[in-house]
């Protein structure tokens, strides 16, 4: 097992009317930005619960926060922010929406151009306190600190993190899933269960519970994610993906492990390109990923098959495959499409494009082993055609 540290500073509360806590949670005294997506929350009623919550407190909305939240839209909230001279953001939404949130908090005071905390990696040490109500499970961002945000401008989606991008509190109200439509709960599964396999499909590092956490949380969205497609309002399907979604990006399962995520950092550059929902661009690249690096991770691939998909005969590079093959049945199955050229017809060089503009930026080797060059990211696209 590696070296490592942990501290997550979230105050989490779970569970069925939660949202009227987060007056407890707020100071009295806060001028409040509260942010949220296209209105969905002004029509399940968590609009309402926010807002009667919080009725003794001064608010601003700002709406119109987009699925892939972009700089252009969020530097307007900073500007609100920064005018009206507001001292607390609520994020009531998604992961976009908590996503976007962390950027406003972290530009709000940066000193220069605020595209340089996602261009030039720069961390957030500190930031405008914000909390956040969770309204889709899938990014795990309401109890870690780490986000991504689209410039339309230059057709670019970045991450960015740090310490002082910690929710205050958030709030996980299984609830609120009975009105979330199927496409967006089958990102969410889809999008948990690679967050899983970022920190797990690398190599065996002795980590014997990080390892079983990983396990029991691909087991978990397995068994769930059936149910909770069938039926939406079945409250304890809905709470154990909810909080598989939360555990699945906390930081708990990556400490004292090797982690990847090139998966992330390629299907990042198909959603700038073409608007295809993370989640599934995700599942355009692992697989292939997966296959391309196949002799890196077969150890820990065969024992995702034991373990998750009890593949149990033959060989570890035949056990290796099968759970490959197997986890692109299961994606199948949920209805799911793994190839690029099912999403766009205008698919012909992208893999030569990602592959400039990985050598443009210096990213020379992603993945656990630093091995996934450019030419390397070229050849994994390809695959996913």
């Amino acid at each position: 097992m590696l070296n490592f540290e942990l501290q997550n500073p979230t105050k989490i509360l779970f569970g069925k009317g939660q949202i009227a806590n987060i007056t407890k949670e707020i100071p009295t005294n806060a001028r409040i930005l509260m942010t949220y997506g296209g209105g969905s929350i002004k029509t399940n009623g968590v609009y309402d619960q926010v807002i009667e919550a919080l009725k003794n407190h001064e608010i601003v909305e700002f709406s119109g926060i987009e699925p892939n939240p972009t700089y252009e839209t969020l530097m307007k909230a900073v500007e609100i922010i920064r005018t009206q001279k507001l001292d607390y953001v609520l994020a009531v939404g998604g992961g976009s929406v908590i996503d976007g949130t962390k950027f406003i908090v972290a530009a709000v005071d940066f000193e220069g151009e605020p595209w340089d905390i996602l261009a030039k990696s720069i961390r957030t040490t500190k930031a405008m306190p914000f909390g956040t109500v969770l309204t889709l499970p899938a990014t795990g961002s309401e109890m870690n600190s780490g986000a991504v945000v689209t410039r339309v401008a230059t057709q670019e989606k970045l991450s960015m993190g740090g310490p002082g991008l910690f929710p205050k509190f958030s709030v996980l109200d299984p609830e609120v899933i009975k009105s979330i439509p199927e496409r967006q709960l089958r990102n969410g599964i889809v999008d948990a269960y690679t967050h899983v396999l970022e920190q797990y499909m690398t190599y065996p590092a002795n980590a014997w519970l990080q390892d079983r956490f990983a396990e029991s949380i691909l087991q978990t969205l397995i068994e769930v994610a059936p149910k909770i497609l069938a039926d939406p309002s079945n409250y304890e399907a809905a709470a154990n993906f909810m909080w598989s979604c939360t555990m699945a990006l906390n930081g708990l399962i990556q400490k004292g492990v090797p982690t990847d995520w090139a998966t992330h950092m390629i299907g990042h550059e198909l959603t700038a390109l073409y608007n295809i929902d993370h989640a599934m661009t995700l599942a355009i690249i692992f697989p292939n990923l997966y296959r391309n690096r196949f002799d890196n991770k077969k150890e820990k691939l065969a024992q995702y098959g034991e373990r998750v998909w009890n593949i149990t005969e033959g060989t570890t590079e035949e056990k290796a495959h099968a759970a490959i093959e197997r986890t692109v049945a299961w994606l199948h199955e949920l209805g799911v499409k793994t190839r690029l050229s099912e999403y766009t017809s205008d698919y012909a060089h992208t893999g030569e494009f990602i592959e400039k503009r990985f050598t443009e930026r210096g990213w020379k080797g992603l993945g656990e082993r630093r091995d996934i060059t450019p030419e390397v990211v070229k050849e994994i696209v390809e695959m996913s055609y």
